[in-house]
């Protein structure tokens, strides 16, 4: 078995709501069996998944534990300082009955439409890379770049110059589309990606060789009035493991 294909079941078991959940349990499994803290163990555990669902805590961590990319002026893009724009995907919908075929989900969904939009503004060709990610659901049966390549030409009339379709994670999007632009002459990309993956996203295009201007996008700020940013929700929960992902990522890769 591919070390990859653990990596989505090892990060759940890390970041929440497993990782609180397990700890409640086994504070838990302490009381009952008369161990001292097991209940503390099991109410602090409980208190830390309630806290990392408010999305002001999603805010102060992206602030704190990532670093912080600027948003892409447009004009930036008219120097000739970049030759492409390049959007990364996150995810696919490998079933969706009311279309009849995969659609990309939240989150390549939002970074094409950056993508487009960038492309349009500057004049740049635009590039997608995505295959089937480690976590892919067995029913998948069409890469996250061929569900892109679809919506861009169906919702945006646009084709992409460049598609890899075979990367399953962020250092193979870099790894294997890397190539692709270097054939066409291309070594100065646009790189679109969220605000969270842009750190790890950057470090990768540039080990593979490319010169990378950052096009963040998603950027986790706030959203609501201030007492519902402090309320536990499903979007704040996401949010902040999207961020804590990202942040035990760049930690691993420091070793």
């Amino acid at each position: 078995m591919e070390f990859g294909t653990l990596r989505p079941l090892l990060a759940s078991l890390a970041l929440p709501p497993v990782a609180p959940l397990l700890l409640a349990l086994l504070g838990l499994l302490l009381a009952f069996r008369g161990r001292r803290g097991g209940l503390s163990l099991a109410l602090v555990s409980v208190m830390l998944l309630g806290l990392l669902s408010c999305h002001g805590t999603s805010v102060w961590l992206a602030r704190t534990i990532l670093p912080q990319f600027a948003p892409l002026p447009v004009a930036a893009l008219k120097t000739g300082k970049v030759q492409a724009v390049v959007v990364l995907g996150g995810g696919a919908l490998p079933q969706a009955p009311e279309y009849g075929e995969a659609q990309p989900n939240a989150h390549t969904a939002a970074r094409l439409r950056y993508g487009v939009w960038l492309a349009r503004q500057s004049g740049l060709p635009l590039g997608f890379s995505g295959g089937m990610g480690w976590a892919a659901s067995e029913s998948q049966r069409d890469s996250e770049a061929e569900v892109a390549r679809r919506m861009a030409l169906q919702d945006y009339r646009l084709a992409l110059r460049w598609s890899e379709a075979e990367a399953r994670d962020t250092a193979g999007n870099a790894r294997l589309l890397a190539p692709l632009l270097r054939r066409d002459g291309v070594q100065r990309i646009a790189l679109v990606t969220h605000a969270w993956h842009m750190p790890r996203s950057v470090a990768a295009f540039e080990a593979a060789g490319l010169q990378v201007t950052p096009a963040p996008m998603g950027y986790v700020i706030p959203l609501e009035r201030d007492i519902l940013e402090w309320m536990p929700s499903a979007h704040g929960l996401m949010a902040s493991r999207n961020v804590l992902r990202e942040g035990l990522a760049l930690a691993l890769a420091r070793f």
